[in-house]
């Protein structure tokens, strides 16, 4: 699982007609819309920020992204709406076309919390991102696994912030 990807969604859409950004059930979503700089907190020195952009749409009842990291396309995030409104479950899916397994989403106001794992072998990694977002254009995230689902070792966190529209 390629932990930038989930790290942050930059989203882009038309606007009106269901999933639009009038649609309450996709609106915190839209809240990504634009390019991010993703700072690691264990950037070396001089080291340089990850870019991140999405193409993102609605097709029916799902809301899906490609994103791209650093000008590479990484792969693709389907949102289905769950039916309690904030929660959705997600599925990745490679620029090859392997699923990377369901995950689900959790928003409860500026705290957005992803939640996945992978089984390997009799032997299943939970994966959490968390991102919480202090105003529109900046978010605090926190990457962790665990192997029980209760215990959780963060493996990197940072700030990501918007970046200026270049249209």
């Amino acid at each position: 699982m390629n932990l930038i990807a989930w790290t942050i969604l930059a989203w882009m859409g038309a606007p009106g007609g269901a999933g639009s950004a009038t649609d309450p059930v996709y609106a915190p979503l839209w809240l990504y819309q634009g390019d991010w700089e993703m700072t690691p907190k264990a950037l070396p020195a001089g080291g340089k920020p990850d870019r991140l952009s999405n193409i993102c749409t609605t097709i029916g009842k799902y809301f899906g992204c490609q994103q791209t990291v650093n000008g590479k396309m990484v792969g693709l995030v389907l949102f289905v709406p769950a039916e309690t409104l904030g929660h959705y479950f997600t599925q990745g899916l490679t620029p090859d076309g392997f699923a990377r397994g369901r995950g689900e989403l959790d928003i409860d106001g500026d705290h957005w919390t992803y939640h996945g794992k992978d089984d390997d072998g009799g032997k299943t990694t939970y994966f959490r991102t968390t991102n919480v977002f202090t105003g529109k254009d900046k978010i605090h995230f926190e990457q962790a696994q665990s192997s029980d689902g209760e215990h959780w070792t963060v493996g990197g966190s940072g700030e990501e912030r918007r970046l200026p529209s270049e249209h």
